[in-house]
């Protein structure tokens, strides 16, 4: 089974610098955070490089330009990270078409339940809370991946793995043999 290292780097003036070294060192997937002033799922780590992108004018548009901006230097997936709050200031369709154009492989919006907003290709979220109903919904949804919310709550340093996370892979890949999943 082979491993795939994804990282995450929240949008700012750096950062296609910052993802072209990522990818260099070993990155398989660059997931780009796009700024929210509620991010309800983020921990504080995340929480506080949004609220300094934010003062640095990452907007929508100025997160769409950096896509592209890293997607010059690399050449492997770009998934924009991002909440349901900002694709319905800036247009739910709109989003996905300046993002696919700026560069994005797909799209992970983080407090979009599978089943809401089908037309939106993403990749889906299931967590140990997810029943098995949700989880096959997920896998048929999904693009590319699954993936796994290892923790209920925020993002953020662990200790340890969550005990739930071996459960929920186990029922996921009960559910979902032939889909790629990540934590």
């Amino acid at each position: 089974m082979s491993k795939t290292l994804a990282i995450y780097l929240m949008s700012g003036p750096d950062t296609p610098e910052l993802a072209e070294a990522a990818v260099e060192g070993g990155a398989d997937i660059v997931e780009l955070g796009f700024p929210f002033s509620d991010p309800l799922a983020d921990g504080p780590v995340i929480r506080r490089a949004a609220e300094k992108a934010l003062a640095q004018g990452m907007r929508t548009q100025a997160c769409l330009e950096c896509l592209a901006e890293v997607r010059e230097r690399v050449d492997v997936p770009l998934i924009p990270m991002t909440y349901s709050s900002l694709l319905e200031a800036y247009g739910w369709e709109r989003f996905a078409d300046d993002a696919s154009s700026a560069g994005a492989t797909s799209l992970i919006v983080a407090d979009l339940p599978a089943g809401e907003r089908p037309e939106l290709k993403r990749v889906q979220l299931v967590a140990p809370t997810s029943t098995d109903e949700r989880l096959r919904l997920a896998a048929e949804l999904t693009d590319g991946w699954l993936y796994l919310v290892t923790v209920t709550g925020t993002t953020g340093a662990r200790s340890g793995l969550s005990a739930g996370l071996g459960g929920l892979a186990e029922r996921t890949r009960a559910v979902a043999a032939d889909v790629p999943l990540y934590a």
